[in-house]
């Protein structure tokens, strides 16, 4: 292992690797990704890969519809070849609304969406059901939809970026942990790991779930925490379903991936704030009972197995991209929220121009630690 880098990412999921993808294409050398398990260990390969543009802020709109386009054209940026498939399916998201007050905002919504080039609308029950026959809309009052909106594979994606990553000439370490990020003088010097130190002026947390205690080895303090979710996966069938169906009123997602198998999710109470992703004994028959009330066909199907993974929260559940007050050298991209996968493209160039001094094309200075302290926060309505 190379015992000095330009740059030392810190975690190989999503954002590690796009964040290193962006670094290189923007000029970058010597960049280095360290992950302690796999890429795509930790919350990356433990997520719906759901990628949605429907958003109540113009910030998170813009971050959105940037990375739905960059996955939408990702074979040729990326240079993906015949040997791997993203899977990005644009089935569109169908968010159900159940409530007078979640109408009149998903139609607030939906003119700032249309008045960004997101060409979203709003449905009633009849459109609702050409487009999800299998729904009930007993209890919905309508829908929103948006047709280029969808899901992909997250370990392929993920594949798929740290091959070009390397291609630029980038170095991933995989089964190498971080110990320890040394400092002198409000500066980074470099990192321990168990495969040796590494000198390095600048670190970039993208560690996910365990951010706030990569930042702690540095000495910074982050306001995060992470709380298990839980998902499940059902045997495959015939195509059933198209879209990526969701409501924020009725606490569930749903789609149906490529090879027929049905991937699902809902909120539970009392989820540990740590970083177990033990299974949760209650969730499967909570989401059971979720699921075959939105969706009856549903009640025939097994379920092969269930799993849990973090998310990563901050105060207003908007991401942290973020030089660290006082230590000069050290970044972090953390606190999605449940939201770091589909906003990965987003969130890689965003901190290539924050590392690298870029002016910026997305608006992601709103999206610095000084927000908490300043009380600017980021009021997103669309929010799981």
């Amino acid at each position: 292992m190379k015992n000095t880098a330009d740059y030392v990412i810190i975690g190989g999921g999503i954002s590690g690797v796009t964040i290193g993808y962006f670094l290189m294409k923007y000029g970058a050398k010597n960049v280095v990704i360290l992950e302690r398990d796999y890429l795509a260990a930790g919350a990356t390969g433990r997520c719906g890969a759901g990628i949605r543009q429907q958003w109540g802020t113009e910030l998170n709109c813009l971050m959105a519809k940037f990375s739905c386009e960059f996955f939408e054209n990702a074979k040729d940026e990326l240079e993906i070849g015949d040997g791997i498939d993203i899977e990005f399916h644009q089935g569109g998201y169908l968010l159900l609304i159940s409530t007078e007050r979640e109408l009149a905002q998903t139609k607030k919504n939906i003119a700032l969406q249309n008045s960004l080039g997101i060409a979203s609308r709003l449905l009633g029950t009849s459109e609702i059901n050409e487009i999800a026959p299998a729904l009930s809309t007993e209890g919905i009052l309508a829908g929103a939809f948006h047709e280029r909106d969808g899901h992909l594979n997250p370990f392929h994606t993920t594949q798929a970026f740290a091959r070009a990553f390397v291609r630029l000439g980038g170095i991933i370490h995989t089964n190498t942990n971080v110990s320890r990020v040394t400092t002198d003088r409000g500066r980074v010097t470099g990192v321990d790991t168990n495969r040796g130190h590494i000198a390095t002026d600048c670190v970039i947390n993208a560690a996910g779930g365990y951010s706030q205690q990569v930042a702690a080895m540095a000495g910074v303090s982050l306001p995060l925490y992470s709380v298990r979710h839980n998902i499940l996966v059902t045997e495959a069938v015939e195509r059933a379903l198209n879209p990526v169906i969701m409501s924020f009123s009725l606490n569930f997602y749903c789609q149906q991936v490529p090879h027929g198998s049905f991937i699902m999710g809902r909120t539970c109470e009392n989820q540990p704030r740590d970083l177990r992703v033990t299974a949760d004994s209650a969730f499967p028959v909570a989401m059971a009972k979720t699921i075959t009330r939105a969706m009856p066909p549903l009640k025939k199907l097994r379920m092969l197995r269930q799993w849990a993974g973090l998310y990563n929260m901050s105060p207003d559940k908007c991401p942290i991209y973020s030089a660290a007050p006082g230590l000069a050298g050290f970044y972090t991209a953390a606190g999605y929220s449940g939201h770091g996968f589909m906003l990965a493209p987003a969130t890689g160039q965003s901190m290539a121009e924050l590392i690298l001094g870029h002016a910026p094309t997305l608006p992601w200075p709103r999206l610095g630690l000084s927000r908490f302290e300043k009380g600017d926060l980021i009021l997103e309505p669309s929010v799981v």
